[in-house]
């Protein structure tokens, strides 16, 4: 039956920034579909966990800052020894600093470029050699953006690592394949979190967006739930190295 190949029943998963927005809802949605969940983040996850488990499925919880470098094994050891394997990494966690190009410091332009970029890299990397040496292949998706296919504003390291988000998806896809590994990207329209909170306070702005996407609407994180647990399951297993864009319509107007 095909809703049975969207089942995540035995799999578990890696989630970065599960302590709240997209990650928190993703982290949610894996475990609706069946998944173990190992949730990645620098702030608290006890109210991801406590939703998780109350959905009868296991949860790893590890606190780590994906500034350091150390951080990725660490990520993929406990999620070994507690899941016992992994099956699908989500690289949600990332950062934005917003300022004029002129005025933009190396600090905002590395800690960005870090946490959006290197460790969505060296993470993939990690999970991936996992992945080949367990020999039953895996899902790895990317959290990429509206400014993987766009300029933008105010946001140069953001950006830059929202486009490299987009090329080392092709790029992994096309070197991880031959281990069954598949490798995809979802990247969100305009959603209500953190992240966008300074642009849905600035009204102008705020209305200027709104006036664009035709579903009228700003996303919220529920809205990405069903694309990533499409990518993390079997019904994508001839789906890979793609960006799927859930946004309300944003790029085609």
């Amino acid at each position: 039956m095909i809703l049975d190949q969207f089942k995540l029943d035995g799999k578990s998963a890696i989630v970065t920034g599960a302590g709240r927005g997209l990650g928190q809802a993703a982290a949610i949605g894996f475990a609706e579909a069946g998944a173990d969940v190992a949730v990645v983040d620098i702030i608290s996850t006890d109210e991801t966990a406590g939703r998780i488990k109350a959905l009868g499925r296991r949860v790893c919880q590890i606190q780590a800052n994906l500034l350091e470098r150390a951080a990725v094994q660490q990520i993929v050891d406990a999620t070994v020894r507690e899941l016992g394997g992994i099956d699908i990494l989500l690289n949600n966690a990332g950062i934005i600093r917003r300022a004029p190009v002129l005025e933009f410091t190396e600090k905002d332009w590395d800690e960005v470029i870090q946490i959006n970029q290197s460790a969505v890299f060296f993470l993939s990397q990690a999970v991936a050699r996992q992945m080949v040496k367990q020999g039953r292949g895996g899902k790895i998706i990317n959290i990429a953006s509206m400014l993987s296919f766009q300029g933008g504003i105010r946001v140069p390291s953001y950006t830059a690592s929202k486009s490299a988000v987009m090329g080392l998806t092709r790029l992994l896809a096309n070197e991880l394949a031959p281990h069954k590994i598949n490798v995809n990207a979802v990247a969100p329209g305009y959603m209500a979190t953190d992240n966008t909170a300074p642009l849905r306070a600035d009204a102008a702005r705020s209305a200027e967006i709104l006036a664009r996407i035709p579903a009228g609407r700003w996303g919220v994180p529920e809205d990405l739930e069903g694309a990533l647990v499409f990518l993390a399951s079997r019904a994508s297993d001839y789906v890979t190295g793609y960006t799927v864009a859930v946004d309300g319509g944003w790029l085609a107007r």
